[in-house]
């Protein structure tokens, strides 16, 4: 009897161990980018954009365990077969675009959860606590977590926060959910019209959409996460699941966001210009409770998502070099510091930190046919995947997606032309 404890808390131990790959993917996906992106997609052009979420998380799920199945194969990580088998050029260009968006997001992520918790602060004193400020708590937990070098620690942490945030969006989603005919209206393909009370272009919403789900940054992580776990082709099942895992709730925690704005703003015909704003905008529509859980849930979205932009270029580096990733060396802590630093700059120069982030999100989505073609190559190898290679079905499956891909670059290049210059 005593033993049961035991063995009940190594089982949990066990469980938490097999998810925590698919929990880290979930952490870096839904952070402030993609809140602020279904936000502003749901405020603007209600739940008509759901189709394109269900298929992008489609794709993910597909290119997430493709990637993994390779490195289970192979043994090695995206960016060491990019630099062996490609060219180390291309290798070097994703960790050069993935570096740029991750700065972008990194800006975004701090201004948007400083502004929310401005806002909160105007509940407590007459002039609020000013929004660098928060900035500076947030990034100095982010960094004294960090400092400990520990990844376990970090991921179990991590876990913590992406709980806290699924929670409060999924609740705050059923308090404010749209109609069902908006919902299955949704799922069917089309592109919006250009909205008369918003200033993005729908083609750049759409593309920053797929670019914040389809992000190219998760497959080459992936490979990481999947190396660094010890798995092997015995462990295929555990990675098709830890993926399944983390694509499904994906899905329900982004497309949660989309309801709660287009139940309360898109009903109301309010633009979204700043996530901030939703506090003062959803409270007279959905209630002081709905607000907070919103709230809760971007600060957690913004935490959990900080932690993974500031370690990428990193563990890229590392990857790129094939170095163990010790993340105690001063090279790394001082470009880590350098990377957080930069989340002051939307508080201090009053930035559009919705902007910034639907831009960034969008120029994601351009780097993902080279994500696509990479894997494409890679896996149809005979001499590194031998009898694992992709079969008829699932090379016209990639093949899809790579024109999908290059579709969703389209809208995200024409959504910046059209935004940089207006007609």
């Amino acid at each position: 009897m005593a033993s049961r404890p035991f063995s009940s808390s190594k089982r949990a131990r066990q469980l938490l161990s097999m998810v925590l790959p698919g929990i880290f993917l979930l952490g870096f996906n839904i952070g402030t980018g993609s809140v602020t992106t279904m936000a502003k997609a749901g405020a603007d052009y209600g739940m008509s954009l759901l189709w394109a979420l269900l298929l992008s998380c489609c794709c993910t799920f597909f290119m997430i365990n493709l990637y993994g199945r390779f490195t289970l194969v192979t043994g090695q990580t995206a960016l060491q077969a990019f630099k062996q088998h490609i060219h180390p050029w291309v290798s070097l260009f994703f960790i050069f675009a993935l570096g740029v968006g991750v700065c972008g997001s990194v800006m975004g992520v701090m201004g948007i959860v400083a502004d929310i918790c401005y806002r909160w602060s105007l509940v407590w004193t007459d002039e609020g606590i000013h929004p660098v400020w928060f900035s500076l708590f947030f990034i100095t937990l982010v960094y004294v977590i960090f400092w400990r070098g520990n990844t376990r620690f970090f991921e179990r942490f991590l876990a913590i926060v992406v709980a806290i945030m699924s929670a409060c969006f999924l609740l705050n989603a059923f308090l404010l959910l749209p109609t069902p005919e908006s919902i299955v209206s949704g799922l069917i393909p089309r592109l919006p019209s250009i909205s008369a009370y918003s200033a993005e272009s729908p083609l750049l919403v759409t593309a920053s959409l797929i670019g914040t789900t389809v992000f190219s940054g998760l497959f080459i992580i992936r490979t990481t996460l999947v190396k660094e776990a010890g798995w092997t082709l015995a462990h295929y099942a555990n990675q098709r699941n830890d993926a399944a895992f983390s694509v499904v709730l994906m899905f329900v925690i982004s497309a949660s966001i989309m309801a709660a704005s287009a139940g309360t703003l898109h009903i109301a015909g309010t633009p979204l210009i700043n996530a901030a704003q939703m506090i003062e905008l959803l409270e007279p529509l959905a209630g002081q409770f709905a607000v907070s859980l919103f709230a809760t849930g971007l600060v957690a979205a913004g935490v959990s998502s900080q932690f993974p932009n500031v370690l990428m270029l990193p563990w890229l580096i590392c990857d790129y070099s094939g170095t163990p990733r010790d993340m105690t060396l001063m090279k790394f802590r001082l470009l880590v510091f350098g990377v957080s630093l930069l989340g002051l700059v939307v508080p201090i120069f009053n930035a559009r930190p919705v902007l910034v982030m639907i831009v960034s999100q969008a120029l994601n989505a351009v780097i993902l046919p080279l994500t696509v073609v990479c894997i494409l190559y890679l896996s149809n190898c005979k001499s590194l995947m031998g009898q694992y290679r992709p079969n008829t079905l699932q090379n016209l499956i990639l093949i899809a997606i790579l024109l999908f891909s290059i579709f969703t670059a389209y809208l995200g290049l024409s959504g910046v032309w059209q935004m940089l210059m207006p007609t």
